[in-house]
């Protein structure tokens, strides 16, 4: 059995995660800062438990800050640091932990999940953008090292998500976010989890260094220049 590891795992997005690579028979192990999970962490500083880092086959680091809101000329040095910290050095920090296990056994799969952001940008959150964008890098350079040791490593950028916290958002923020949809809907975070769940089976050994969108399209040019009835 095949075990892998889930951060952010409280969140709709990581229990949609969860749920997903328990029903397709892998061991999960979920990390959380908060919530009910497996390991309970600051992926900033806290110790990382090596016993059950060196058993992970799966790495989805899916733990991150969104909601680090202020123009970029306002931002200060703590809510830039705060944003990159956890979701760009965290990342890499259970990542590596997971490494040396994958690398012995010559099978591994590492899967981060950066944002829509990290290519179209995102007004008022260039922290996040910028620390989602700074995922790309690494996981190329993952794929590069990883290559020759059964290890594959890759991006999924969701766009907007319909999970709980999102469908808290002021009416008003919805509508906006509905009519840039090019679906006319959000991603469902089991959709997601599908995404991931197919990266990281046996089937997807030969993806790696990829960066996959699952956004309906999101950025799609609109423009027409004739009927297309």
């Amino acid at each position: 059995m095949r075990t892998a590891l889930v951060t952010g795992s409280s969140g709709g997005i990581g229990g949609a995660l969860c749920a997903r690579l328990r029903a397709d028979g892998l061991r999960v192990i979920s990390l959380d800062i908060s919530g009910d999970c497996d390991i309970r962490a600051d992926l900033r500083s806290d110790p990382l438990p090596e016993h059950l880092m060196s058993e992970v086959d799966v790495c989805v680091s899916n733990a991150a800050i969104t909601d680090t809101i202020a123009p970029a000329h306002r931002m200060t040095d703590e809510q830039w640091r705060t944003d990159v910290d956890v979701n760009l050095t965290g990342a890499f920090r259970v990542i590596r932990a997971c490494l040396p296990g994958m690398r012995e056994r010559r099978w591994g799969r590492v899967i981060a999940i950066s944002s829509g952001a990290a290519r179209l940008g995102l007004s008022g959150q260039a922290a996040y953008a910028a620390s989602k964008a700074g995922l790309h890098g690494l996981i190329r350079t993952l794929a590069i090292e990883s290559r020759e040791h059964g290890i594959t490593a890759n991006c999924v950028l969701p766009g907007m998500v319909a999970t709980p916290a999102v469908l808290k958002m002021p009416q008003g923020v919805l509508d906006r976010v509905l009519a840039g949809m090019p679906m006319g809907r959000m991603a469902k975070p089991a959709e997601v989890a599908a995404l991931v769940a197919f990266l990281a089976s046996e089937d997807a050994g030969y993806i790696t260094a990829q960066e996959i969108s699952i956004d309906g399209g999101l950025g799609l040019n609109p423009v027409s220049l004739g009927s297309a009835k």
